[in-house]
């Protein structure tokens, strides 16, 4: 029997490549909105789980969005209770796709293929482009299905796969088993799931069989999770942990009833009508919606759970809420809505200080990946999401009526928002150095990093001061800024020159750290001149 294996694997690449493809374009489309939506809409848990289904309905994958979670839990952004909702919710929004399939919308793959590429070709706009990446990669996704799926038709008459078919009908544990190691191989439980559909629509798996598998499915997507956990913070060990308990207890009670579960699935699709691969869609929709019910009411516990078997202090919640920032203040009481705009910075600043602190981790933490990364990216795009909000706010204010008094407010504001937005750009430059050092497989000097962690602790102690000034417009504590600066000036240039000897002595041997470490002083030193560029502002009319 002659079995196309070039269709299977090629198809099969196709649709996981399309899943992708589509999962980044929609990202890109959505921006920073999607931290903003989690971050803004999760503080009640039900609200968690709603955000979750779309989050992941939208990117197209529950691992991304559980990556996204663990990002907001690392900076101290969101509570274990927030990111378990919002797990759970994932868990739903990751069935959508398996019904999109079911719905046989394959026939129409090319023509969505070609509307995609003439977006990409022919669109000026960075949002037409993402949104033509959207519609090449959905288009891209089915015609894969449509090539896979055609292959698959003669696999069930392979005797190797008629033989595990009819062992896997008599023990579901075995698919249960594949269906988990096959999902944590290719990192998606959608891909999975569209080859159980195809298999089971051409005869080659009985239903208990297919349940079995999707089930195995919901096991397996919980490797990702673990695999970005292993080395990594308490919030990702936890947000993993809880994952995984959720669906693997989950799965235990499912395949527990697995028998009455097929029943009754057999029964309302044959209510419904509903072809094969809707029936497994139908399956696996019904399947994940019980258990998120079933496990919500005991939300708390299984955070209390994971935090027994994972103990350790989680970083404290910052609260960036910005619902103050609203648009009748400005016109009525301009005074106020700045003095608003106000505290709304210094909220911002917690969060610029908290992201320099994640960068020196990443620096010292030699384990550090591109979950550490991400966190700082994370924080970054909550960064200049306030610095648009905030500037937009002001420029509401700027359109009244101001004295002078609040005109030199607002102006000063201004001033603090975009030299504390440019102090976290600098951040996420020294990540990417750090990194370029990590991927280089080399160190720093013992020395250099000394030097580094007293550059960080002076920068520290300047901000600190900076935000002081701003509030309190103390000159005495001005002046001692000035001096602090000059300081840092001349830590940059002898840690400089150590560097030089360093490489002339041959301490420092790599090519990498040695080129950007010069860099990194220079960006240490510009971070401290925006803490001056925002005193300087306060006392503009001293000069």
């Amino acid at each position: 029997m002659n079995i196309s294996w070039d269709a299977i694997l090629g198809g099969f690449g196709l649709f996981i490549f399309g899943i992708k493809f589509m999962g980044d374009g929609l990202k890109s489309l959505a921006g920073d909105k999607l931290r903003e939506y989690i971050d803004k809409y999760t503080t009640k848990p039900i609200m968690a789980v709603l955000i979750g289904t779309v989050i992941t309905v939208i990117i197209q994958s529950s691992s991304a969005t559980t990556a996204i979670t663990i990002g907001l839990v690392r900076a101290g952004l969101m509570k274990l209770e927030q990111a378990a909702g919002i797990v759970m919710g994932a868990n739903i929004g990751t069935t959508i796709t398996a019904f999109i399939i079911g719905l046989k919308v394959e026939k129409f793959a090319l023509f969505f293929v070609c509307a995609g590429a003439l977006i990409i070709c022919f669109g000026n706009k960075k949002k037409l482009h993402y949104l033509g990446e959207v519609i090449l990669g959905f288009g891209l996704l089915f015609y894969g299905l449509r090539i896979m799926g055609d292959a698959l038709k003669t696999l069930k008459d392979l005797p190797e796969f008629v033989t595990f078919a009819h062992a896997a009908g008599e023990q579901p544990i075995l698919a249960l088993l594949a269906g988990t190691v096959m999902t944590g191989i290719i990192q998606s439980s959608s891909a999975v799931i569209g080859v159980v559909q195809k298999i089971y629509e051409a005869g080659g798996m009985s239903l208990m069989a297919s349940v079995a598998f999707v089930f195995g499915s919901n096991i397996g997507t919980t490797i990702t999770g673990i695999f970005a956990a292993i080395g990594g913070s308490l919030a990702a060990k936890r947000t993993a942990g809880v994952h995984t308990l959720f669906n693997v207890v989950g799965t235990i009670i499912g395949m527990m009833f697995l028998g009455v579960y097929v029943s009754i699935v057999v029964y309302l699709t044959g209510l419904l009508k509903l072809s094969p691969m809707m029936q497994i869609a139908f399956a696996h929709i019904i399947f994940n919606l019980v258990t998120t019910l079933l496990f919500f009411p005991f939300l708390k516990q299984m955070c209390a759970i994971v935090r027994k078997l994972i103990p350790g202090n989680e970083p404290e919640k910052l609260d960036v809420n910005i619902d103050e920032l609203n648009d009748i203040l400005p016109h009525q009481l301009p005074s106020s809505a700045l003095n608003v705009s106000k505290e709304v910075i210094l909220k911002m600043s917690h969060v610029v200080e908290r992201n320099v602190k994640e960068s020196q981790k990443y620096l010292m933490n030699h384990k550090a990946g591109s979950e550490d990364k991400e966190n700082i990216l994370q924080a970054e795009g909550i960064i200049n999401g306030l610095d648009h909000k905030i500037v937009d706010y002001l420029l509401l204010i700027s359109k009244e009526e101001l004295n002078e008094s609040d005109f030199q407010e607002y102006s000063l504001n201004l001033q603090v928002v975009k030299n504390l937005e440019r102090i976290g750009d600098l951040t996420v430059n020294l990540s990417e150095f750090y990194e370029m050092v990590k991927e280089d497989k080399s160190n720093f000097t013992k020395e250099a990093v000394e030097e580094l962690k007293a550059m960080y602790e002076l920068f520290y102690h300047m901000l600190n001061s900076t935000m002081e000034i701003y509030t309190t417009k103390d000159y005495a504590k001005f002046e001692a800024l000035l001096e602090d600066e000059n300081y840092m000036d001349l830590l940059e240039y002898e840690s400089r020159q150590r560097h030089f000897e360093r490489m002339r002595d041959g301490k420092c041997s790599s090519m990498i750290s040695g080129s950007v470490y010069c860099d990194i002083l220079s960006n240490m030193e510009r971070m401290a001149d925006h803490c001056c560029n925002i005193a300087k502002a306060v006392f503009a009319d001293k000069k």
